[in-house]
């Protein structure tokens, strides 16, 4: 039976407040890691968990931590993406509404690691009971000497600001946050350089999810072996799945990495009385969709990227079969054109021309050769952008076109919606 890890204290009465989380062994690790390990040993810590990043790219933290360079006139600087942009995905809201000292204990123990004496919390401004619970939980860390300077009696100063965003989608690419936490438009950045060489305020700089920050005590404290034992050998550790759309249960499960996606929707109820499933995006809006016969696929990095798809955010929808496919792609891709920052050519017109015709199919507008035209648009998007943003839209919608050519044809030929 899985036991609950970055959950464990959600349920527990006030479990914002310090004394719950200290009741329940919070601030534990950051402890030991003052007294027990020098910064280069946490950091083999994580890179011995094989811990990966939870924001979508699943790229090794401990890893990222050994990019920064370890002598340097700047300042280093760690920052926290707690944007969560992503349609389908919630898990991040929760830790800092429901545990906030975790991932401030988190912070600590990380940027400890990497030498960073400031963070900053780069926050969704709809999020305000999250902003206000994290205001908070920094006061009290601060008073009782988890912040500040010389913390638990150690050389070690660290603060953590928070900064709230104005609701962007193109926030949660690494590099268009530090543009904003710099004051500037929201837009990606040329890479090279990366951010841990040349990242905020042209100083190195990591970049790590909350749920990634929130796995790092754990580590610390119950050790590298204990983390590899939970799921995938290459994608170890408890995972927070948001499972939403057309299912009984929808909500935020933390079960091990590599569940089937088929198990984790049956831990949502299944589908809704009378209907079965069509298909389910298994990682918010830009991963791409899976069809009902492909749910058996284990839902961690690499399984998902070989069934052509990607964990992302772990967004999971559900869609059954009531729904239209076309309708679907046609709501997601207005979504990426209108939260497209504009600085890429394919990405600002490519999409515009396709919510042209996606638009015009499922208004009973469709023409021959709408498909050919969506397929050639995608092209012309997909991997000529700054950032992912163009490419999670294009890929999302080939597979889409792939999985339910049907219904793409059937708008084109019966000059309507079969579903509406």
């Amino acid at each position: 039976m899985f036991e609950p890890v970055l959950l464990k204290n959600v349920a527990v009465p006030d479990s914002h407040l310090l004394s719950t989380y200290e009741a329940g062994g919070g601030y534990q690790a950051l402890a030991k890691a003052l007294l027990e390990y020098t910064p280069d040993e946490v950091v083999n810590l994580v890179k011995q968990s094989n811990l990966r990043g939870r924001g979508g790219a699943g790229f090794p933290t401990g890893m990222k931590w050994s990019f920064v360079p370890k002598q340097v006139d700047k300042p280093k600087y760690l920052c926290c993406n707690a944007d969560e942009g992503e349609p389908g995905t919630f898990k991040d809201r929760i830790i800092m509404e429901r545990d906030p000292h975790q991932l401030i204990e988190g912070l600590a123990v990380s940027a400890y690691a990497i030498g960073a004496k400031t963070a900053y919390v780069y926050i969704r401004g709809e999020y305000v009971t999250a902003i206000r619970r994290l205001e908070e939980a920094i006061a009290e860390a601060h008073e009782k000497g988890y912040l500040g300077s010389r913390i638990l009696g150690s050389d070690f100063n660290f603060t953590v600001h928070i900064h709230c965003g104005a609701g962007a989608y193109i926030c949660g690419e690494e590099t268009a946050m530090l543009e904003s936490l710099e004051g500037k438009r929201a837009q990606p950045r040329l890479k090279p350089p990366f951010p841990a060489v040349a990242g905020l305020y042209a100083s190195p700089t990591v970049i790590n999810n909350v749920e990634t920050l929130a796995c790092v005590p754990h580590i610390v404290v119950r050790g590298p072996d204990w983390f590899r034992d939970i799921g995938p050998d290459k994608s170890p550790g408890p995972k927070l799945y948001c499972v939403s759309g057309q299912v009984r249960k929808p909500g935020l499960y933390e079960l091990p990495m590599g569940i089937p996606l088929r198990e984790l929707v049956d831990h949502a109820g299944g589908p809704l009385p009378g209907r079965k499933i069509k298909a389910v995006i298994p990682g918010g809006v830009s991963a791409p969709v899976i069809p009902e016969h492909g749910l058996d696929v284990g839902m961690d990095f690499d399984s998902l990227t070989a069934a052509g798809s990607m964990l992302g955010s772990a967004g999971v929808i559900v869609i059954d079969d009531t729904t239209c496919m076309v309708k679907v792609a046609t709501r997601i891709i207005e979504f990426f054109h209108h939260e497209s920052c504009g600085k890429c050519t394919p990405c600002r017109e490519g999409l515009n021309w396709v919510v042209k015709v996606l638009r015009r199919m499922e208004a009973g507008d469709g023409a021959p050769g709408d498909l050919e035209q969506l397929e050639m648009l995608c092209k012309g998007i997909f991997g000529n952008t700054f950032c992912a943003l163009g490419d999670g839209a294009a890929m999302g919608l080939r597979a889409a076109l792939a999985h339910f050519r049907d219904e793409f044809v059937a708008h084109v030929e019966e000059r309507r919606c079969p579903f509406h």
